[in-house]
């Protein structure tokens, strides 16, 4: 897959792509990502991005104009890209999203800054916009690194066990079961016995009823659209969960 960020920070991407999962699929040549400098498709010597808005108000507004001209030469080279801009009012990016874009060749991410985008770009530029979360960011930069970090988890070859990403929270809609190792005794706190059976069917049912346990005390609200059998909804229910 190949990333293309356009923001008017390009090096602010240089030391987050060189660590991780992340440098080990560019290295790998499963993953391209390229910053695209939004200044060099300005066409004042002051390399402006950004202007008053019209009617007033606090803050500056990303101008249409070098945006368009950047996105312009993006969808040439290769075609086919998805177009993202990264914005609080966008759809919320979560592990289900995730995978869909992990089916797509190339996006674009656009990171915003300031008051946000002229309107025109949104409407006649942009195929998605992707929040990250409800809260403000000074920019769309650190944005642009998450969906890179969780799209890229989902596609084949990225990860070092393909099927690690599967049972990532989120994966089936419920948060991931608690992770123990090494030493077995850890000032006096025991790893769970089951754990160490040996029992891989006591040891799944024990994971399973972790993960809905946590779920429900943490994030109930996920348990509406998890993927839950008879056996889930009855365990649920002993904790006193009720369906929606």
């Amino acid at each position: 897959m190949l990333f293309d960020i356009v923001t008017i920070f390009p090096h602010f991407f240089d030391s987050s792509l060189k660590d991780g999962v992340v440098r080990r699929a560019i290295e790998a040549d499963i993953l391209k990502v390229r910053t695209v400098n939004l200044r060099n498709f300005t066409t004042d010597r002051h390399r402006t991005t950004d202007d008053r808005p019209f009617g007033g108000g606090e803050g500056m507004v990303m101008k249409p104009e070098p945006i368009y001209k950047a996105l312009d030469v993006l969808k040439k080279e290769p075609p086919g890209a998805r177009v993202i801009l990264l914005s609080p009012r966008g759809k919320l990016l979560d592990q289900a999203l995730a995978g869909e874009l992990a089916q797509l060749q190339r996006l674009i991410l656009v990171c915003g800054r300031y008051e946000g985008v002229d309107e025109r770009i949104r409407e006649h530029c942009v195929d998605i916009e992707l929040s990250v979360g409800d809260y403000v960011l000074s920019g769309g930069e650190i944005a642009a690194l998450v969906v890179i970090e969780a799209v890229s988890r989902l596609i084949p070859g990225v990860l070092g066990c393909e099927s690690s990403a599967e049972k990532d929270s989120f994966s089936d809609g419920l948060l991931e079961f608690p992770q123990y190792t090494r030493p077995r005794v850890f000032n006096d706190w025991e790893v769970p016995e089951v754990l160490l059976s040996g029992d891989h069917a006591k040891i799944a049912k024990w994971r399973r009823e972790q993960s809905l346990g946590l779920t429900y005390e943490h994030r109930p609200e996920l348990l509406d659209s998890a993927r839950l059998d008879e056996k889930d909804i009855k365990y649920l229910r002993s904790l006193g969960w009720e369906e929606s």
